[in-house]
């Protein structure tokens, strides 16, 4: 039996205080931070504690009232959207707000809130608040459908079939995928950073009762039969439906000239997922995801994927989707760009196409097309460089070493030593990791707006860091890069590349609020234009 949460006034579940500070602090923003480790509380650039603010107050009352596990909530919305409501702009599988509630032929989360709660449907799907409240009502439904108790429900572990169910896959181990992501999460914690204040879920050792899902094997594992492509080997193989693409036999019908480029404007797990309904009408032949660039593949190449927009390009081309939303940075990593670039060289290599952009094109870039991915995100000069495996022109660089005047600051508990021979100048600062950011800065002169490559320099040694938190300043916000300081030390290594605004200020931090063992060390960062 499905119980309704009748909720009239969207004040008596959030209260009317916090209804005025989400009419002023919540503008939709993106959380501009990776996955990280810490606590619920916050720190600003310059390493201050800040005040929790109404989004993470709308967690917590969202909650409370649907006795939902807190964490789990949020680590569902990062794994969604990184708690961005896109504006109240529709994803493409047509799911809305920070908790991504869906209303498509087959995934109706946003019809069932609005039932259980009460609410419009219009708010629902552009007020922050109500959305996660909804959201959080859905999934109490589900667990009390499962028979849930309320220990069990105290039990995160016990919800993983509940948010299997919530992310609407059509097969068991897309399920499996979508809930894993979540649950992933949790373990590695997160560290967002919003216009509604600081979102942080601390670490934790999580073991989900998958059910069912357990004998499903994890896709690309190569322990189902089936799972892996025979088109491109490090590419898990999961089906579209074949109503939302065209049997062909490429090359001997069609020409292949081209490599699309797309962003899903969804997750990964949700990408595949639509692929996989019949309703969708559109697929592409690869999708990348953002935390680590695993690639599944939905479409065999010498078949037709509907990606294009055009019928001309769609026959003569290899689309390839990227996980998350043209206008947030946060979702193209290092590790996507790489894998994306690895997949595109070989098919060029395969297929005999021009490693051009002629020939390697933005979705914005079909004759007619309607959409703008990737966006003004996407780094074509660096993601053309990893394609053809040239150098880049050195261009302007600066480096920044613990003892450089003015440049570097840090709080009297970071302390210094000379004790490694791997140090870069005459010595280097370590501290004890803890659970409050209190973070090294390193302060720069950045000439322009522009991408760059940041790189660090640290001596590594058993006792140092496992998980070492780096933060890179953006445009878009904080976003955390983790090293494992215990090796790969006395060299420049790369977090990646970044967008940095012009300017002098603090632009890298090293945070000591980390779940990882051993001392937190601040030695030297190399900022380079590309």
């Amino acid at each position: 039996m499905t119980v309704r949460y009748l909720q009239p006034r969207l004040s008596q579940l959030l209260g009317a205080t916090l209804i005025v500070s989400l009419a002023v602090g919540l503008s939709g923003q993106p959380a501009a931070a990776r996955p990280a480790s810490g606590g619920t509380g916050g720190a600003a650039a310059g390493g201050s504690p800040a005040v929790a603010g109404p989004l993470a107050a709308a967690f917590d009352r969202a909650a409370a009232r649907y006795d939902v596990p807190r964490d789990l909530l949020v680590a569902l919305g990062y794994a969604e959207t990184h708690l961005d409501d896109h504006a109240g702009a529709p994803s493409a599988s047509n799911g809305y707000g920070v908790m991504h509630l869906a209303s498509n032929p087959t995934v109706r989360t946003l019809d069932e809130a609005a039932a259980l709660t009460g609410l419009d449907p219009a708010a629902l799907r552009t007020d922050t608040a109500a959305n996660i409240a909804g959201a959080a009502a859905v999934l109490r439904s589900y667990a009390d459908e499962a028979g849930l108790t309320a220990a069990q429900r105290a039990d995160v572990n016990r919800w993983y079939g509940a948010v299997a169910r919530y992310g609407g896959a059509r097969t068991p181990a897309v399920a499996r995928l979508y809930a894993d992501a979540v649950y992933d999460l949790l373990a590695t914690g997160i560290d967002a950073t919003t216009a509604g204040g600081p979102v942080r879920v601390a670490p934790r050792t999580v073991a989900p009762e998958r059910g069912a899902l357990a004998t499903v094997a994890p896709l690309g594992s190569g322990d189902e039969v089936g799972t892996l492509s025979t088109d491109y080997g490090p590419a898990a193989w999961v089906p579209a439906s074949s109503s939302n693409y065209t049997v062909s036999n490429r090359e001997s019908t069609y020409q292949i000239n081209y490599v699309v480029i797309h962003v899903a404007q969804g997750s990964y797990a949700g990408t595949i997922s639509w692929f996989q309904n019949p309703s969708a009408q559109v697929s592409a032949h690869y999708v990348i995801r953002s935390s680590d660039g695993a690639v599944t593949q939905s479409v065999r190449d010498k078949d037709i994927a509907w990606h294009a927009g055009n019928w001309t390009y769609n026959t003569q081309s290899i689309g390839i989707e990227h996980e998350g939303y043209i206008n947030q940075a946060s979702w193209f990593t290092d590790a996507m760009y790489r894998s994306s670039a690895a997949l595109t060289r070989h098919l060029c290599d395969r297929y005999g196409i021009p490693k051009d952009r002629s020939h390697i094109i933005g979705h914005n870039q079909v004759p007619g097309a309607t959409h703008t991915d990737p966006g003004p995100n996407w780094n074509w000069t660096y993601y053309m460089q990893l394609v053809t495996g040239s150098t880049p022109t050195p261009g302007w660089s600066v480096t920044v070493d613990n003892s450089t005047s003015g440049a570097f600051t840090a709080s009297s508990n970071w302390g210094t030593s000379s004790y490694s021979s791997q140090r870069h100048g005459a010595d280097y600062r370590f501290a004890e990791p803890i659970e409050a950011s209190d973070p090294a800065w390193y302060r720069a002169n950045i000439p322009e707006t522009g991408t760059y490559r940041v790189e660090v320099w640290y001596p590594a040694d058993p006792g140092y860091n496992n998980r070492a938190p780096y933060i890179v300043v953006t445009p878009s916000g904080n976003q955390t890069v983790y090293v494992d300081q215990r090796s790969g030390g006395g060299a420049w290594r790369s977090l990646g590349t970044f967008t940095l605004a012009a300017g002098d200020g603090n632009k890298v931090g090293v945070s000591r609020w980390t779940g990882g063992t051993g001392l937190v060390i601040a030695d030297a960062i190399r900022i380079t234009r590309v």
